[in-house]
């Protein structure tokens, strides 16, 4: 059960942030998603076999002090917007943002209700701190996460275009980064505090 319930809580927290990704860019003219039957809850059409289960027992298993995982990309299709490059950075931001709401949301809950439940001021807690870390890790600026598509809106076409071709690559990259310390510290290590420090910042 200590296990369950984080990878529950983080798994639908990934889904969440995928979600809007699509409610986002169908506001801005593309109804793919919708069309590919993802703006869905139900998590089936969402599971990842590396980023939804690999990736988190990987970084479980190997003592990472941060557990991440994510579902799969919604699909997106630029083509549809008007403004490519804006309406596309708009549409990665929906995801981070989405997971900052639900952190905001659940620390409200924690400091202004009072609860008598320890095991629900727990999952509270749970959620707090993994939709800051799916926050935080996205909008790491690394194709394919979010912040590289930020990145992407503000660069010449040309820059951008041989900047998010490293996306293939992107996961690898991910990987050493978390797994992998450079000197003392990793980038498991350095987003644990920086998922503390917003968590002192919230108040709970």
């Amino acid at each position: 059960m200590e296990i369950l319930i984080p990878l529950v809580v983080l798994l639908f927290s990934a889904i969440l942030h995928e979600v809007m990704h699509g409610v986002v860019a169908e506001k801005l003219g593309d109804h793919t998603a919708r069309i590919m039957g993802r703006l869905t809850l139900n998590p089936i059409p969402h599971l990842d076999p590396i980023m939804s289960v690999l990736l988190p027992a990987l970084l479980l298993f190997s003592g990472s002090p941060i557990i991440f995982g994510a579902a799969k990309p919604v699909p997106i299709s630029p083509l549809h917007f008007k403004d490519p490059k804006k309406d596309m950075a708009l549409t990665a931001l929906a995801g981070p943002l989405t997971n900052l709401s639900i952190a905001i949301i659940a620390s409200l809950i924690i400091r202004f209700i009072p609860l008598e439940d320890v095991a629900i001021s727990s999952i509270l807690f749970t959620i707090v701190m993994y939709n800051l870390v799916l926050a935080i890790i996205n909008l790491i600026p690394i194709p394919p996460l979010d912040g590289s598509k930020v990145i992407a809106a503000i660069l010449p076409d040309d820059l951008a275009q041989a900047y998010l071709s490293i996306e293939r690559f992107g996961i690898f990259i991910l990987f050493f980064l978390l797994l992998m310390p450079i000197g003392n510290l990793s980038l498991g290590f350095l987003i644990n505090k920086l998922v503390m420090f917003s968590i002192s910042l919230l108040g709970i």
